[in-house]
């Protein structure tokens, strides 16, 4: 499988001052809330077919941010992350298929100590040289989870019915990836 238009064999590390990491999740089943992980690394070792490059990511979850204090809070907590036993989340792709500019990088998900595969929708944004030399790599992906398959099953009832928390979350990732050397 041939490289992205720009994309060199080698290896590319995550800027994440230059990316986001994501997540929507349905409250109430009324509304969304969104939240974002703020540390995080990653690295991509490209090689001259994709077939045969790899990637690896760890989120570090206690970077865990909603905007709502008390909320993160929770969700740091043992009911959701518990980011005392469980301080990362990881990610190691296994396989990629596609070309051009739209890809599904399969890969395995860690998430509080349970590994799942997940697909991720890969959109290749482009290359190019920033105005300090730096060579960039954008990125796009979405994926969807089910949060209980990751033993995340806390959840209160609604007076109404329903749930206050949706099983679905969705990730969505914006990625600038800068080659070494």
């Amino acid at each position: 499988m041939t490289l992205p238009a720009g994309l060199t064999p080698g290896i590319w590390t995550l800027d994440m001052s230059h990316s986001e990491i994501g997540f929507s999740v349905r409250h109430a089943g009324i509304s969304k809330v969104r939240g974002r992980f703020r540390e995080a690394t990653a690295e991509a070792h490209v090689r001259e077919s994709l077939a045969d490059s790899s990637v690896h990511a760890t989120v570090r979850t206690a970077s865990f941010d909603s905007g709502d204090a008390n909320r993160d809070a929770h969700v740091k907590g043992e009911d959701f992350f518990d980011v005392a036993k469980y301080p990362e989340m990881t990610f190691k792709g296994t396989h990629i298929d596609g070309d051009g500019e739209d890809y599904t990088l399969t890969g395995d998900l860690t998430i509080k100590g349970v590994t799942r595969p997940v697909e991720l929708e890969v959109e290749f944004t482009g290359v190019a040289v920033d105005p300090f030399g730096a060579t960039r790599a954008g990125f796009s992906a979405e994926a969807e989870i089910s949060r209980k398959e990751f033993g995340l099953t806390w959840n209160a009832a609604l007076e109404a019915g329903g749930l206050l928390v949706s099983d679905k979350v969705k990730i969505n990732l914006e990625a600038a990836l800068v080659k070494q050397g």
